[in-house]
Parts: structure tokens; sequence; C-alpha cells
């Protein structure tokens, strides 16, 4: 499966699995999956660990896109999302997502898993402290 989810830490860290090209069918199934996870905490984090990753046909960005645009004011609910790949594109699109979100984004090297799990296991007043040292 391109696309996979599990919910840790009782829903507050979502995990993203995603590899080769993403398509509408894979949007289909996962998007009801993550509706209910919107609602059920305030406070939320993401973990995309990408494998192999090609992208996205144009119908599955395109769900993608309304999807984000139905739910936008439920993503000011992320604390923080890490992005863990290898390939150069996805630690641009990583960087390019930052102004579309109030959420820290942070790329991590597929090396670095360890570091991107403790990145988002820090509490809010650490990141921050980090975040305005920056």
């Amino acid at each position: 499966m391109p696309i996979q989810l599990k919910a840790e830490d009782n829903g507050r860290l979502v995990v993203f699995h995603v590899s080769g090209t993403l398509t509408k069918e894979d949007y289909d199934r996962i998007l009801p999956q993550v509706e209910p996870l919107l609602r059920q905490h305030g406070t939320w984090r993401i973990l995309v660990e990408m494998t192999d990753f090609h992208g996205w046909e144009p119908a599955a960005l395109w769900e993608e896109l309304k999807f984000d645009w139905a739910h936008r004011s439920d993503f000011s609910n992320i604390d923080r999302c890490a992005m863990v790949g290898d390939q150069k594109w996805e630690s641009i699109m990583a960087t390019l997502s930052k102004p579309f979100t109030s959420a820290a984004i942070r790329y991590f090297d597929r090396t670095d898993l360890a570091g991107a799990r403790k990145w988002l296991d820090e509490s809010p007043s650490v990141a921050n402290q980090k975040k305005a040292a920056r």
C-alpha cells in the first residue's frame, strides 16, 4: 500500500508511511481515517516516513489539496510535523510547506528516524525555546 496510517500515543501522534506514487484511490481509502483524528484531540503531531516515494498522480494531488483546504482550520491543532526521507526534493517539500501552517516542520534524513521521533516527543516549551533561539 502506498500510504498507511497509524495513530500512536492515544492518537496524539499520527504516523504516515508513504511510498511509491499516490493515487486518488489511496486518498479515498485513507482520508476517512484521518478525519476522526482531526476531531479527536486538541493538539497532535505528525510523522511522515517517505520510503521510495515518487509523489502523486494529478487526481491524488487534487484530493490532497481539496482535503487540506476543507480542513485548514483543523490543521491549526498540529503542533509539529517531522518528515523523514532520503531525497532532496522531499526536503524541499518540507520547506515549501512551512508558510501554510503554524506547525513547526522539520525534515530528517532516513538515517535519523530516531532523531525525528525524539524531536516530536519534546515538550512544547523545549521546542519553543529552540525555535526562539534560531
